[in-house]
C-alpha cells in the first residue's frame, strides 16, 4: 500500500530574492509538507533567514511563487496568513520591552502584539499560556519580566508565545543562537518531544550547527551563497560529502541516538 503524502504547508518554486546587485536567493525549490520537521543549514550569509522570512509571509518573492498552507503570497492578506504560523526569531526578541511580564508575552500572541496592553482575554487564552508555560518550562517566570530571564529561558517563552495562537506552522529561526551547553541541550530536548509530537504544527529549524538538530527532525534542505545544495529526507542529506559542499569546507560528520556531530576531516 502506498503511504499517503500529508498536505503541503510550504511551496516554494523557481524564487529569487534580489536586493540591488545581490541575490540573495536563486532559483529555490522547496516544499514543506504538515507532517514534516526541517532543519535549515548553511553558513553565514547563506540564505537561511531569507528562506524562513518568504515561509512565515514576512517577505516577497522578487521571482517565482510561494504558496504558505494553501494561499498564495501576492494574492493574499498577510495580516489574515500569519496569524496561522508560529515565529521566533531574534528580530521578535529585539521587539518584547524588557520590563513585559513573561506571562503578558505569552498570551498576547492571540492579538498578534508583542505585550499586552487592552486587550481582554478569555479562560481559555489565560489557560492555554498556562499550559505552554509550564510545557516549556517558564511557567515560574510568569510574572517576572522579560529582562530579567536568562537566554534560555527567553528562547523558550518565545516558542510559547509561538505556539499560543495552535499554528499550522512554527518557524524557528537560531533558537539555539548564544545559549550554553545546558541552555542548549535542554532546548534540544524539548523541541524534540515537539517534533515527535503527532499533533504538532509542521516545523522549520534554521541553524548553523548540525550538533542542535533535535532528534525526530526528518528533513534537511543545504543552503550555499543563496542557492540550494541538497534537500529531502535528513539521513541522505545530512552526510559529510554534502555537508563539506555547503559550508566550504572538508567534514567528517557523525550520527549517535539521532544526534549529529561535525568537524573538519
Amino acid at each position: 500500500m502506498v503511504p499517503v503524502e500529508s498536505e503541503p504547508v510550504v511551496e516554494i518554486r523557481a524564487v529569487d530574492v534580489v536586493r540591488g546587485e545581490a541575490h540573495l536567493l536563486r532559483g529555490v525549490d522547496w516544499t514543506v509538507r504538515a507532517d514534516e520537521r526541517w532543519v535549515l543549514l548553511g553558513p553565514n550569509g547563506a540564505g537561511k533567514t531569507t528562506l524562513l522570512q518568504l515561509a512565515g509571509a514576512q517577505l516577497h518573492p522578487t521571482r517565482g511563487e510561494v504558496r504558505i498552507l494553501g494561499e498564495t503570497m501576492g494574492a493574499v492578506d498577510v495580516f489574515e496568513l500569519r496569524p496561522r504560523i508560529g515565529l521566533t526569531s531574534a528580530a521578535l526578541a529585539q521587539r518584547i520591552a524588557p520590563g513585559e511580564r513573561v506571562g503578558d508575552v505569552v498570551v498576547s500572541a492571540g492579538y498578534a502584539v508583542v505585550g499586552r496592553w487592552r486587550e481582554r482575554y478569555d479562560v481559555h487564552d489565560l489557560t492555554r499560556a498556562a499550559m505552554l508555560m509550564q510545557q516549556w518550562g517558564v511557567a515560574p517566570m510568569a510574572h517576572r519580566t522579560f529582562g530579567t530571564l536568562s537566554e534560555g529561558e527567553r528562547k523558550r517563552a518565545q516558542i510559547a508565545r509561538a505556539l499560543m495562537t495552535d499554528p499550522e506552522l512554527l518557524l524557528l529561526d537560531e533558537p539555539g543562537a548564544g545559549l550554553d551547553l545546558g541552555g542548549r541541550e535542554d532546548l534540544v530536548t524539548r523541541l524534540s518531544g515537539l517534533a515527535n509530537d503527532h499533533y504538532a504544527p509542521a516545523q522549520v529549524l534554521v541553524t548553523h550547527h548540525v550538533e542542535e538538530i533535535p532528534p525526530g527532525y526528518s528533513h534537511a534542505l543545504l543552503l550555499r551563497g543563496g542557492e540550494v545544495v541538497a534537500s529531502g529526507p535528513a539521513p541522505e542529506v545530512l552526510t559529510a560529502p554534502l555537508l563539506s559542499e555547503a559550508f566550504g569546507l572538508p567534514l567528517s560528520v557523525q550520527r549517535e541516538n539521532g544526534r549529529y556531530s561535525a568537524r573538519r576531516a
